[in-house]
């Protein structure tokens, strides 16, 4: 199984495309999008490019994305949320199922707590598939747990 994975945002994007099983996830590839700053209609048109880009040029099984988390900046929130219905939007588009994943699944998929911290997170990953040598924002590390969750949980199989 193929999986698009997201970790959605308006300032930042990660993403990352996993494949195998859940013993043995492999990394095809990821980035972190980050949209120009300007127009909203036009960075959250950036959000959707980019998935649709990865779509075409991976042609996954199934996009998998975080489920919103509810912080206390609401300006935030909201801007998430928008980047996930341009994210949605473009899944729907290419007919790509989706399987949204909590944090806390996340978190339990990675380390085996579902209150781990992020830097638990960001330890457990390279440890459970090979990751090329490079620089990575955290969105992007959490696009790779996303994506591992999403192997554990097997959608597809429901």
């Amino acid at each position: 199984m193929r999986i698009l994975a997201i970790d959605p945002g308006y300032d930042r994007l990660g993403i990352a495309v996993i494949e195998g099983d859940p013993s043995r996830p492999t990394l095809i590839w990821s980035d972190c999008v980050l949209p120009d700053k300007g127009p909203h209609e036009q960075r959250l048109a950036q959000v959707s490019r980019a998935i649709t880009r990865a779509i075409l040029d991976y042609t996954p099984d199934i996009l998998a994305i975080e489920t919103l988390f509810f912080s206390i900046n609401k300006k935030t929130a909201l801007g998430v949320a928008e980047a996930r219905g341009a994210i949605l939007a473009a899944a729907g588009n290419a007919s790509l199922p989706v399987c949204e994943c909590s944090p806390q699944q996340v978190k339990l998929a990675v380390t085996g707590n579902g209150g781990a911290d992020k830097a638990a997170l960001a330890n457990m990953v390279p440890q459970l598939l090979t990751l090329p040598k490079k620089k990575r924002f955290d969105d992007e590390l959490d696009a790779i747990a996303i994506g591992i969750t999403a192997l554990a949980l097997n959608p597809l199989k429901h």
